[in-house]
């Protein structure tokens, strides 16, 4: 099933329908045993098929129909029914049938189905895909909703996706393949054991599952493509045809390549522009940061995918010309302006979220969603900012830059696409590549706190923050809009409350707003009131005195069943210093803390130096994914820092 074909979705309201025989495929699941569930299963997923079919004339029909059994309130939504199409697709027939407990049937037409257009997301304006929208009566606890969907396609590339494992469990899903003689086909198993197909007679077959599990929503998880399990099929006319199913990512590399052909042609005003942005810079090096910059700053970002487009960039002119354009833009245009100063570079086509894709994954069209550029370094340019770097057996030293991502320094790489799988397109093909993992210093919160606290449990000092990659990208953002000056201050007000049961920010100054090539930096006083408590003639101090590096995302019932994907490499590091009250010695210190794990570590230490309690931590991220069979030692990581963060140093009256 094509995964930009049909989706269920939740609509408000209700579209009454005449009383009309349901056919005979859905009163057959009637009386079906359900898949094994839970009780907070919204709802099942008794039969599904869909068949993709490919006529002698060439043209290919896809049917897919689907049946559940709403068991809670929340499966409402799957009495919805959502089918999209566009310039190059037609939906031939819609229907939808509801079977109440009690009752007659409903039925429900396309005639009854509402038109839009797909909603906006991600940036772009303009899309030529369209919607219809079905919503079928009585979608209610104890009944049974079904849809049937036929449509004339026209595929760009020969390739389908079945993906048989959804939300909710499913009892019987079944894929059927009819080709003209003379075709081939190709299939690929994504975390499911390969399975034969059944044939069925004139050029057909079939595959089937039974009792596919529920796909269960886990915090930190790995994208739903990454774990989803999955049939990637792929088509191979009689005779060879330029838009066949990808063998592997060379193929996938070749098309993608095709599609760029052209569009990197450097105009007048193009290269006007270079030499202008270039005209100070005296090393290759400042050359391409000029040329970044300008598309990191000056050329918007607007998704304006119509039926290729979604594939294929624009013109390099074009995007110049306008000023604007989506991520292939961006992309094509930095590497036709870097072409002019000599400099080589490549797409890499990649998911934006890390997980999705792994060195095992088939080639397949429908898998990457967005694309940056691997920027082949000249002949001794060679500096302590370039880390986002990958060595390639042919090509040499790599840089991976993102144009789109307009805070992150030239030369770095955010967390989501560090340690990710992308296609490296070059002109003779394509070939998977795992991009660099930065150093886990490059990425992180440091706080340094010179602080005192009086005999009534007052704490009071200064504090400075210095964030370093995702963390100062998260803060520029959170302030690129914001135009009054007392609310620069609401992000450090949101972190204080987490950590102060009441505080005042006495003073506060934001550093390196706009220099992205810098750590960004705020520097404020606080005061808090009751920090310490009192225990009789005791005060009870916690030495952690802002931030939290603990998480309770693990702490569930149920085992663990995914891998976990942290941001990015993170490395946070804590100093505070608190000057004792008068009168006061320390009784008691919270233990030293030394837990180290392959994927992480954290490090804390509590001492006295004369009248001064300080406390010194270190966490770090080290491997960014985390497989299920770790999961007890991520939990118990996880509680020793919790047990850290709430530890309290006693204080006792000292002699007089």
């Amino acid at each position: 099933m094509s995964g930009a074909m049909l989706a269920c979705c939740l609509l408000p309201g209700a579209c009454l329908a005449s009383a009309s025989e349901a056919p005979a495929w859905i009163h057959a699941l009637v009386n079906v045993p359900l898949p094994e569930h839970d009780d907070k299963t919204d709802a099942v997923l008794l039969y599904s098929e869909y068949v993709f079919s490919v006529q002698p004339n060439g043209k290919i029909k896809g049917m897919e129909r689907a049946a559940y059994k709403i068991l809670r309130v929340g499966g409402k939504k799957y009495g919805v029914v959502k089918a999209d199409f566009d310039a190059d697709t037609r939906i031939t027939a819609l229907h939808g049938w509801c079977i109440p407990a009690q009752g007659k049937d409903y039925e429900v037409k396309e005639k009854d189905a509402l038109e839009t257009s797909v909603g906006i997301a991600g940036g772009e304006l303009i899309s030529d895909v369209r919607v219809k929208i079905l919503q079928i009566p009585a979608a209610d606890v104890g009944n049974i909703v079904g849809f049937e969907v036929e449509q004339d396609l026209r595929p760009y590339v020969l390739q389908d996706e079945w993906l048989f494992q959804q939300p909710v469990p499913t009892a019987e899903a079944r894929y059927t393949l009819q080709l003209p003689p003379g075709w081939e086909y190709k299939t690929s198993w994504v975390n499911h054991a390969e399975i034969a197909p059944a044939s069925i007679g004139n050029n057909q077959w079939q595959w089937v599952v039974k009792n596919v599990s529920a796909i269960k929503s886990e915090k930190e998880m790995p994208p739903w493509r990454g774990v989803a399990e999955q049939m990637i099929l792929s088509i191979i006319p009689a005779g060879g045809s330029p838009n066949r199913g990808f063998q592997n990512w060379d193929d996938m590399g070749i098309w993608q390549a095709g599609l760029a052909r052209g569009r990197r042609d450097v105009s007048p005003e193009i290269k006007q522009k270079v030499a202008t942005l270039t005209a100070s810079a005296t090393t290759p090096l400042e050359k391409m940061r000029a040329i970044a910059g300008f598309a990191q700053r000056e050329i918007r970002y607007v998704g304006l995918e119509l039926g290729i487009g979604g594939y294929q960039p624009h013109a390099a002119r074009d995007i110049f010309a306008h000023r604007y354009g989506d991520c292939k833009d961006k992309a094509t245009l930095v590497s036709a302006m870097l072409s002019e100063i000599g400099v080589e570079s490549y797409y890499v086509v990649i998911n934006s979220e890390r997980g999705a894709v792994s060195g095992s994954t088939p080639a397949q069209i429908g898998v990457f969603n967005h694309m940056i550029l691997a920027i082949r370094l000249p002949a001794g340019v060679s500096d302590p900012s370039l880390v986002a770097f990958l060595n390639e057996s042919k090509l040499g030293k790599l840089l991976i830059f993102d144009p789109t991502d307009e805070m992150t320094p030239f030369g770095q790489l955010r967390g989501a696409l560090q340690a990710n799988y992308g296609l490296l397109v070059t002109s003779s093909g394509g070939e998977l590549v795992e991009l660099p993992q930065l150093p886990a210093t490059l990425n992180g919160t440091e706080r340094i706190a010179k602080l005192k606290l009086d005999n009534k449990g007052t704490l009071s000092g200064d504090i400075r923050e210095i964030h370093r990659g995702d963390p100062a990208v998260h803060q520029r953002y959170a302030l690129q809009s914001v135009s009054k000056e007392q609310d620069k201050i609401k992000p450090i007000e949101a972190a204080l409350a987490n950590s102060f049961g009441t505080f005042q920010i006495t003073k506060a100054s934001i550093g390196n707003l706009t220099q992205n090539n810098l750590p960004f930096v705020y520097d404020y006083s606080v005061v808090a009131e009751n920090y310490a408590k009192s225990a009789g003639d005791l005060l009870l101090v916690r030495p952690r005195v802002i931030g939290y590096d603990s998480q309770n995302f693990m702490e569930t019932k149920e085992a663990r069943k995914y891998p976990v994907e942290f941001a990015g490499p993170w490395r946070n590091t804590d100093t505070f210093e608190i000057v004792l009250p008068a009168g006061y010695e320390v009784d008691d210190l919270p233990p030293p803390v030394n837990a180290d794990y392959s994927f992480a570590s954290y490090h804390s230490k509590a001492e006295v130096s004369g009248k001064t309690l300080k406390y010194t931590r270190t966490f770090e991220i080290k491997e960014l994914s985390v497989p299920v069979s770790k999961a007890d030692e991520l939990k118990t990581f996880y509680r020793v820092i919790g047990n850290d963060e709430r530890n309290t140093a006693v204080l006792k009256p000292g002699p007089k």
